[in-house]
């Protein structure tokens, strides 16, 4: 018995030290994914870009993103798992520690691209490795992943402002962000990498579930742009609308993250009480409810914190509730998750920049209209992915 004892504590810790491990580098993910949106007016000035122009930053790290998720992500299949998320480290503190210095806004425009790169390996890095370790019981812990992914992003528009505050700059914003990935990295070498359980549903995926992938990636485009565009430009916006000053705008961009990262946090009971579909169809509900709240008073600055803060509730469990839903109905592979990944960073990268297009020319307004109508359609595409799974079901039952 000490023996089976010892290597069940041992695999349990094991498992443990992964876990920290891979909630640690979302947070460092959210801290990356939540720092450009308060520091775009800056990086403005620095590149003497104008609103237009620099919102092309966000296309370039989106792209970035979707490249790393689709064609880096499989380097995890190839090579221990840490050992890709330690170069995969060291490249994100390299560009992060680059970014505040970038005088002209192509160059700022390829070191953004690469810090994509980065992000969307360690994110669809982590997503898997968590599966590798956790199996079928993966589920919670996926929930507390994406927690943490919003513990990062709400700190870090509060210690962008506290870093320009002191320092006058945004440049030690990005420093510091640079400084907090390399001991994550040094982590990452430390730990044993997880191995890759053989998969036994072989193919089937392709044929059968070809709409559903589809469709749930399509629906990923529209939640992340969403998202994206509401965290990404939420500080210029109410400074545009002569709001809030600089300080209060970043609190309130930190006040979208921390509701979405409450709203993550609550979603782990919630999911275990109710069905995918109806939690998801409920936060679709939310959000469209809070930018109408936003759009009938435009001028209020309470409604724009109730608009934010119902914002981010209802948009938290939205990602990984539909990973479960998918899970539910499909056979989800690396392949089939890496095509999930590319229709979150292509999401990421249009919306954001089509309301930086519009933003100057037709007024701050656009932003809210852009994302509302954004929400509109995610609800119509996710009607559809019930109507796949309903038809999925049928197909396996009369088979």
């Amino acid at each position: 018995m000490t023996p089976f004892t010892t290597d069940t504590t041992a695999s349990r810790t094991g498992r443990i030290s992964k876990t920290s491990a891979y909630y640690a580098a979302f947070i460092v993910l959210g801290l990356m994914a939540a720092i450009l949106g308060p520091t775009l007016p800056d990086l403005a000035e620095n590149t003497g870009s104008l609103l237009s122009e620099i919102s092309f930053l966000f296309v370039a790290r989106s792209l970035g993103y979707m490249l790393g998720s689709l064609f880096l992500g499989r380097l995890y299949d190839r090579f221990p798992g840490h050992r890709v998320g330690v170069g995969v480290l060291v490249v994100a503190a390299a560009t992060l520690f680059i970014v505040p210095l970038v005088p002209l806004l192509w160059l700022l425009t390829a070191v953004l691209f690469v810090l994509g790169l980065a992000e969307g390996t360690l994110d669809l890095g982590a997503n898997i490795m968590l599966v590798w370790v956790h199996g079928k019981e993966v589920g919670p812990y996926m929930n507390g992943l994406h927690f943490f992914f919003g513990v990062g992003a709400f700190l870090s528009p509060i210690i962008a402002a506290q870093a320009i505050l002191i320092s006058g700059s945004i440049t030690w914003a990005y420093w510091l962000l640079a400084l907090l990935a390399l001991p994550l990295a040094v982590w990452f070498w430390r730990l044993p990498s997880p191995v890759r359980e053989a998969s036994d549903q072989g193919g089937e995926t392709g044929s059968q579930n070809t709409l559903m992938i589809a469709l749930i990636a399509f629906f990923f485009f529209l939640y992340v742009g969403a998202e994206s565009s509401f965290g990404g430009w939420i500080f210029t916006y109410t400074l545009e609308t002569g709001l809030s000053e600089a300080q209060l705008a970043a609190l309130l961009t930190s006040a979208f993250w921390g509701a979405l990262t409450v709203g993550r946090l609550l979603s782990v009971p919630l999911a275990a009480r109710i069905r995918p579909r109806w939690l998801i169809f409920g936060d679709l509900l939310g959000c469209a409810l809070s930018l109408v709240i936003i759009l009938l008073f435009p001028d209020r600055l309470v409604t724009i914190w109730i608009g934010t803060l119902g914002a981010g509730l209802a948009m938290a469990s939205i990602f990984p509730t539909t990973l479960t839903l998918a899970e539910r109905n499909m056979t989800v592979t690396g392949k089939v998750t890496g095509w999930f990944f590319v229709g979150a960073g292509a999401g990421g990268m249009v919306l954001p920049w089509v309301i930086g297009q519009l933003f100057e020319r037709v007024g701050p307004t656009v932003m809210m209209i852009a994302i509302f109508s954004n929400v509109i359609l995610a609800v119509a595409v996710f009607a559809g992915i019930l109507w796949s799974t309903k038809r999925t079901v049928k197909q396996l039952s009369s088979s």
